[in-house]
């Protein structure tokens, strides 16, 4: 097991925005790739399905800063696709973005 600041090379701060619903997927770059890291290796597996930044955290079992770090780095050299999250009407939430977190943390506990 690699300590998780050494995934990051000891950097704390993603270079971009990542909120925990901001959802990553996987680039044909990334699929086409070959000697990628073991870490990218472990996010382009389970971002085939497209999935939020703090689901890619809770079933790598690492800290939601470090997954913010490596999916940037990772978004930089064009291995994931960040997807913009929807706003919702300013008068209550976005009823899609509360479906979405739902479904994660269902997905986490089954």
């Amino acid at each position: 097991m690699v300590r998780a600041y050494a995934w990051t090379g000891g950097r704390t701060r993603a270079r971009v925005r990542l909120e925990i619903e901001t959802l990553v997927s996987t680039t044909p770059r990334a699929e086409a790739a070959d000697g990628l890291r073991s870490e990218h290796q472990a996010v382009a597996q389970l971002c085939r399905r497209s999935r939020s930044v703090a689901e890619v955290a809770a079933l790598l079992s690492v800290p939601l800063g470090v997954v913010r770090v490596l999916l940037a780095d990772m978004a930089a050299l064009g291995l994931v696709a960040v997807h913009e999250t929807a706003a919702g009407a300013q008068d209550g939430p976005d009823v899609e973005l509360l479906h979405r977190v739902l479904r994660g943390l269902t997905n986490l506990r089954g």
